[in-house]
């Protein structure tokens, strides 16, 4: 129900906004485009706060408002056309902000004064008993103080910071949120709707009973044709009837009244089972309450019908156009009732690959209420373009079997599936287990259009008779795409993504906007990257990838191209598809780490930089970074023993496929203090942050050959080669662990080797013996895991009898045990 309508319901609430807008002139403009109004202005993401963001909100609605306006002068009331054109006047007179300020005040009022109502009317009340949820525990339930409606709730996340975009934390507030208008909307709860269901059945019940009485007044009538009081009765009959019309009328439009608020919590339902497809959470449990309310509304309906039925059996003069006009209305409401009623419950794939087998199913909100379970209708499944979808929303084309078969767009298998009654929880569906996508035909492609761009739905229909009619029904499912390769998953997922965040509770199939504000995109990829990896992002993650977004001329609002078709500065990607190939990478192979907090991520090279520097631990901290200029790279950044800071070159799945990151940084010596990824925490040390996520190594073996195989076993280690002295390194797995060179005086041991080579250079005997000296130094201090020490041994084994100077070095090695370790 539209909140014009609910406060019209209250003739004292009615009279005080008439008179709030009459003061402007803005009566009539309510009146007339009610719905259109309160959508339009509930539907803004975001509260302006500024002056510039309030005038650029109010210009964009008074041109919207205007062409509205325009479009309402094609009627044929000549009346509405001259007062149109009034409406058009006055707001050219009035300022943009003056007008849009005043419509938001003015619907703030309505809805502190529905929720006083609301109050008072359910003050007292119990909640029904659902029969069908026996599990159903004591539920309480409170009321916001009216005055609170007016503060802005900008709640996110709890992991996020305020004001980061428009998701608000309303559980608790019984309310949904309206961002626009700074405020929370009042929610009328599914169990209050039952109970209003019920109220009014109770009320019809009355008609019902004198009902009973007309028509047994008529009967006596009937029979007594010549009695003298014949033409008074006659005329109480009349007088009663129309009474009971008057009656009926009033008890349809109420229905009406309830229909369009229970229609509007399933358009509520299907929004919210798109935002889960996102990763939002998502309440599917709440579908049982509102199919609970379809039913009591198919018994509203039919009682009515039978009521109206009656009624005309009670022939009193030769024409009755108004009754007749009402039994049409009772019948059409009632088959639109049923049609509504036939919704996806559980959405395919929207990603969808061909020769791939999936699961969908659908579920009629009527349960037993007509029968129909008693014979169960086939329900059929094609896919349809979005043209083909477009035509049967727009044009309410009535479903034909025979004109159908040409209607696909696409071949499925096992695409048909009759509809099963569940006595123990009241569910009437048809599951669709294994269908799979055999072809698939697409649309003539547009300048830069892609496959990937393309949507289609599934389109699911069946045919069933009530009260002695055919109604045809169908339903789509959630725009899906169609691949056939996985390389066309991430910019189908961007489609998707999109889709699902930013479309419209009513729309035509799948017309969306083309941009969006950085506060909306940035609350999607939230939900996404956290529902994906089990850990939401930061305000500085949030900053970064705003930074990242934005090109030379920065504006709030972030396109449809920036998001995923124009590659980055100085990339040959998108922001898209570095997204996406991180939040994988994330998944596969770091997600306990990242749950962890051990992965800062979304920071640039900068910052890390300046970060690290200003550690209080100094040498030896790190952080991990995601790389701005690898897809699906991460990096380690950390301050060196000269106090600067290095960065390794990025580490990708293919990497982690061979050793893991835990491991990696284990084998870095150098790693000492994790720099922490919440600036409220303090440095961690290395093994505590990783010490979990590191894979069990045995010790080292002996240098032994495998008599079976012939191999000797080797295990890898990540080894740092310098790149010189811009900063960077590359780390690479090696067969020794890394560590940096250590020197003693003069002396390297890698000259030492040099020297030492099979074929060693023209030196003099005192120059060998001197670096022998020196040599058996480096051997007798340097730890037992020293990775050179393995090379000195193979190289002194090589060469000892070309220079008898190195035995003693040799023995060296002996003695200390690490020829035998090597």
């Amino acid at each position: 129900m539209s909140l014009w309508k609910r406060i019209s319901s209250h003739g004292d609430c009615e009279q005080r906004m008439a008179a709030y807008y009459e003061e402007k002139g803005l009566l009539d403009l309510r009146l007339c485009l009610a719905p259109w109004i309160e959508d339009r202005i509930m539907s803004e993401q975001i509260s302006p706060n500024t002056p510039d963001q309030l005038e650029r909100v109010a210009l964009k609605f008074n041109e919207d408002l205007q062409q509205k306006l325009l479009s309402t002068r094609t009627a044929s009331d000549q009346a509405l056309k001259f007062r149109v054109v009034e409406l058009c006047a006055l707001i050219q007179r009035t300022s943009a902000v003056e007008l849009y300020t005043y419509l938001r005040t003015g619907l703030q009022k309505e809805l502190q004064l529905v929720t006083e109502k609301s109050v008072a009317a359910t003050a007292g009340q119990s909640m029904p008993h659902n029969p069908y949820n026996m599990n159903n525990t004591p539920m309480v339930t409170g009321y916001m103080d009216p005055s609170d409606l007016l503060a802005v709730s900008n709640s996110c996340n709890p992991t996020v910071v305020q004001n980061i975009g428009p998701i608000q934390n309303v559980q608790n507030t019984g309310g949904i949120a309206s961002p626009a208008l700074g405020m929370v909307t009042p929610k009328v709860e599914l169990y209050e709707v039952q109970h209003q269901i019920m109220q009014s059945l109770n009320e019809f019940g009355g008609c019902a009973n004198a009902m009973k009485l007309l028509v047994q007044n008529y009967g006596y009538m009937l029979n007594s044709t010549s009695s003298p009081n014949a033409e008074a009765a006659f005329r109480s009959l009349i007088d009663e009837k129309a009474a009971i019309v008057i009656t009926m009328r009033r008890s349809f439009m109420y229905y009406e009244s309830l229909h369009e608020l229970v229609i509007h919590e399933l358009k509520n339902w299907r929004h919210q089972q798109a935002q889960a497809g996102n990763g939002a959470p998502f309440n599917e449990g709440s579908l049982d309450d509102i199919q609970r309310c379809f039913e009591m509304l198919e018994t509203f309906i039919a009682h009515m019908l039978a009521a109206v039925k009656e009624t005309m059996r009670v022939r009193l003069v030769t024409e009755e156009p108004e009754l007749t006009h009402l039994l049409e209305q009772v019948q059409n409401a009632q088959k639109n009732l049923v049609c509504s009623a036939f919704i996806v419950d559980k959405q395919p794939p929207q990603v969808m690959k061909t020769n791939t087998r999936f699961a969908a199913s659908v579920r009629w909100l009527i349960g037993s209420q007509l029968g129909i379970h008693n014979n169960p209708p086939t329900v059929e499944c094609i896919i349809m373009s979005e043209i083909q979808s477009q035509r049967f929303v727009t044009r309410n084309t009535q479903v034909d079997n025979s004109s159908l078969s040409g209607q696909s767009s696409g071949e499925i298998l096992n695409a048909s599936s009759t509809m099963e009654y569940q006595q123990n929880n009241h569910v009437f569906s048809a599951s669709f287990r294994n269908m799979q996508l055999k072809k698939i035909k697409r649309a003539e492609k547009k300048g830069t259009e892609s496959v990937m761009d393309e949507k289609f739905a599934l389109f699911f229909y069946t045919t069933t008779t009530v009260n002695d009619f055919q109604i045809r029904v169908w339903t789509l499912s959630l725009p899906v795409v169609v691949i056939v390769h996985g390389n066309q998953e991430p910019q189908s997922w961007a489609t998707i993504t999109w889709d699902n965040a930013f479309a419209e509770i009513v729309r035509d199939p799948f017309m969306i906007t083309d941009r969006v504000t950085w506060a909306q995109l940035s609350v999607a990829l939230n939900i996404k990257f956290g529902s994906c990896t089990g850990r939401s992002l930061t305000i500085d993650n949030l900053d970064f990838l705003y930074e990242k977004l934005q090109r030379e001329e920065r504006t709030e609002y972030i396109t449809w191209n920036q998001f995923c078709k124009e590659p980055l500065p100085d990339r040959s990607f998108t922001f898209w598809e570095w997204f996406f190939a991180i939040m994988k990478l994330t998944k596969d192979h770091m997600l306990g780490m990242w749950k962890a907090g051990c992965i800062m991520g979304f920071i640039n090279k900068a910052k890390a930089h300046a970060d690290l520097l200003r550690s209080v631990y100094g040498i030896g901290t790190f952080l991990l970074r995601f790389s701005d200029s690898e897809l699906g790279g991460v990096t380690i950044a950390y301050v060196n023993p000269l106090g600067e800071v290095t960065m390794l070159a990025p580490w990708t799945a293919r990497d982690f496929q061979v050793l893991n990151l835990a491991d990696r940084i284990r084998d870095l010596d150098v790693l000492c203090w994790l720099h922490p990824s919440d600036r409220n925490a303090s440095p961690m040390k290395r093994d505590v942050a990783f010490g979990e996520f590191y894979s069990k190594r045995q010790e080292p073996e002996p240098l032994v050959l495998d008599p079976i195989t012939g191999y000797v076993k080797s295990t890898l280690h990540v080894h740092v080669c310098s790149n010189g002295d811009n900063g960077s390194t590359v780390g690479t797995p090696h067969h020794h662990g890394a560590q940096e060179n250590m020197q003693l005086g003069n002396f390297s041991p890698q000259s030492a080797i040099g020297f030492y080579s099979p074929a060693p250079p023209e030196e003099s005997d005192s120059d060998a013996s001197e670096t022998a000296e020196a040599l058996q130094t480096y051997i007798t201090t340097a730890p037992p895991n020293d990775p050179l020490l393995g090379v000195i041994s193979s190289t002194l084994m090589k060469s000892v009898h070309i220079y008898p100077q190195l035995m003693a070095g040799y023995w060296s090695l002996v003695d200390c045990g690490t020829y035998r370790k090597w």
